[in-house]
C-alpha cells in the first residue's frame, strides 16, 4: 500500500487545516487507518485512528474536540480536519495503515505497517 499525505502548511494559532491521505490500493477499505505526528526531538505519537467502515474513531487526549478523522473508501482517502490549532500541534503528520485482520483502532506505531511520507504542519503563535 502506498500512501500520499498532503494538506500541511503554515497557519496561525486558532486556524484550521485539512490533511488528506490517499491510498493506492482497491483494498483500502479493509485497513484501519490512523494519523500520527512527530515533533522535533520527540517520538512519533498517535493522533487519531478510524476503523475500516469509519464507525469507530479514537483520538489522543491532546486533540479531542479539535481534530476530526474521517474516511471516504470510495476515494481511498482518509482525512484529518484540524481546528483551533495550537503551536504545540506543530509537527510532521503521517498517515498509516494497520495491516492486521482486526478492526480495532490501535495507537502504537508498531501496529502500523505502511506509512505515508509525512506532511509538515506549522502553527505560529
Amino acid at each position: 500500500v502506498q500512501l500520499q499525505a498532503s494538506g500541511g502548511g503554515l497557519v496561525q494559532a486558532g486556524g484550521s487545516l485539512r490533511l488528506s491521505c490517499a491510498g493506492s490500493r482497491r483494498t483500502f477499505s479493509t485497513y484501519v487507518m490512523a494519523w500520527f505526528r512527530q515533533a522535533p526531538g520527540k517520538e512519533r505519537a498517535f493522533v487519531a485512528g478510524i476503523s475500516r467502515s469509519g464507525g469507530v474513531k479514537h483520538y489522543a487526549d491532546s486533540v479531542k474536540g479539535r481534530f476530526t478523522i474521517s474516511r471516504d473508501n470510495a476515494k481511498n482517502t482518509v482525512y484529518l480536519e484540524m481546528n483551533s490549532l495550537k503551536p504545540e500541534d506543530t509537527a510532521v503528520y503521517y498517515c498509516a495503515t494497520d495491516p492486521g485482520l482486526g478492526d480495532s483502532v490501535r495507537s502504537s506505531t508498531y501496529d502500523y505497517g505502511y506509512w505515508g511520507q509525512g506532511t509538515q504542519v506549522t502553527v505560529s503563535s
